[in-house]
C-alpha cells in the first residue's frame, strides 16, 4: 500500500521531534521531485507525474505524492531501478539532424535524438524541443533544475534561426511577425526578422524569438502566405551552434555554464566536499573538445 504524504512526513519526522504537538521544524533533505530531477531521471514536473503513477519507491515503499523530503540515506527506485546520487550538473551542445524526434520514447516508433547520441553519454534531457524536420542547436543537460530554468519564459533568452522559405518575399511582408501575431487564438510575441538573400526559388531569413511555442516559426510564416522548407537553430541565448557538425555533441565547460546561468557552485552540483570535481583536462570529452 502506497505511503501517503502525511504518513511519510510523520515517518520522516519521528527522530527529529516534528509533528502534531511538537516543533515546526521541517524534515531534512530535499523534495523527492527535485532529487529525481538533479539525478537526471526527469524534469520536476515529469518526476511528479511518475510519482503519481506509482513508479517511485522510497525505502521499499511506493509513494503517491511528491510532498516528501528525502536525504542521502533514503533508498529511491524508479521502475524498480535504484536512483544513483546526483552527478555534478553538466550541459552539452548538440547539433540535431532533421528526421529525429525530441522525445525519450515515440509512440509511432520513430527514431529519437537519444538513439543518435554517443554511447558514452550519461542520461540527459533536452532543453525544449526541435520538431521532426527542424535541425540545429539543441541543449542537453543531466540536471532537471537546469532544464526547467532554461525553458522558463522568464529567462527571456533570444533563440536565433536560419530559415529558408519558398518564394520571393519582400521585407515588408514580415511586418506582422515583427508586430506579433494571433493564430487560432494563440498569441505569438514579436519576432526579429531579417531578409538575408534570395537564392533561386527560395529566400533565406534570420529569425529571433524569445518563446518556444510548438512550430511557432513555421506557423507564423504560413500565416503570411509562405512555406518553410528548412529551419536551423543557430543559437540559444549565449550558446552558439558554431561549426558543430550534424550529429555532433560538445560539452560546455562547467565554469562557463555556471557563469552563463548565474549559478553558484552549490546549485551546479553536489558540494565538492563529498564529490570533488576532477581536473578539466582529465574529463573525457564527447564529440568535440569543450569550449573555453
Amino acid at each position: 500500500m502506497p505511503l501517503t504524504a502525511p504518513e511519510t512526513r510523520l515517518s520522516q519526522a519521528a527522530g527529529i521531534g516534528y509533528g502534531r504537538g511538537m516543533t515546526n521544524t521541517p524534515p531534512p533533505g530535499d523534495r523527492i521531485a527535485k532529487v529525481l530531477a538533479r539525478a537526471g531521471v526527469a524534469s520536476r514536473r515529469e518526476a511528479e507525474r511518475m510519482i503519481e503513477a506509482g513508479r517511485v519507491t522510497v525505502n521499499g515503499k511506493p509513494i503517491s505524492s511528491p510532498a516528501l523530503n528525502v536525504t542521502a540515506k533514503d533508498r529511491i527506485t524508479v521502475d524498480g531501478k535504484p536512483v544513483s546520487e546526483p552527478e555534478p550538473s553538466r550541459l552539452w551542445l548538440y547539433h540535431k539532424p532533421p528526421g529525429l524526434v525530441t522525445t525519450a520514447r515515440d509512440e509511432k516508433g520513430r527514431k529519437t535524438i537519444f538513439d543518435d547520441l554517443p554511447e558514452d553519454m550519461p542520461r540527459v534531457m533536452s532543453v525544449g524541443r526541435l520538431d521532426l524536420n527542424s535541425e540545429g542547436l539543441l541543449l542537453l543537460t543531466n540536471d532537471g533544475g537546469i532544464k526547467r530554468k532554461l525553458e522558463l519564459p522568464a529567462t527571456g533568452w533570444l533563440r536565433k534561426y536560419r530559415v529558408r522559405v519558398n518564394g520571393r518575399p519582400k521585407d515588408e511582408d514580415f511586418a506582422p511577425l515583427r508586430k506579433g501575431l494571433v493564430i487560432d487564438g494563440e498569441r505569438f510575441q514579436p519576432m526579429t526578422v531579417t531578409l538575408d538573400r534570395q537564392q533561386g526559388a527560395n529566400a533565406w531569413l534570420t529569425i529571433g524569438l524569445r518563446e518556444g511555442k510548438n512550430r511557432e516559426i513555421r506557423r507564423a510564416i504560413e500565416d503570411i502566405g509562405y512555406a518553410v522548407n528548412r529551419l536551423l537553430r543557430i543559437s540559444y541565448g549565449p550558446f552558439q551552434l558554431g561549426d558543430l557538425k550534424s550529429g555532433e555533441v560538445e560539452e560546455i565547460r562547467r565554469r562557463v555554464m555556471r557563469d552563463q546561468l548565474g549559478m553558484d557552485a552549490e546549485e551546479s552540483g553536489k558540494p565538492t566536499v563529498k564529490r570533488p570535481a576532477r581536473p578539466q583536462r582529465k574529463r573525457p570529452t564527447i564529440g568535440k573538445k569543450p569550449r573555453k
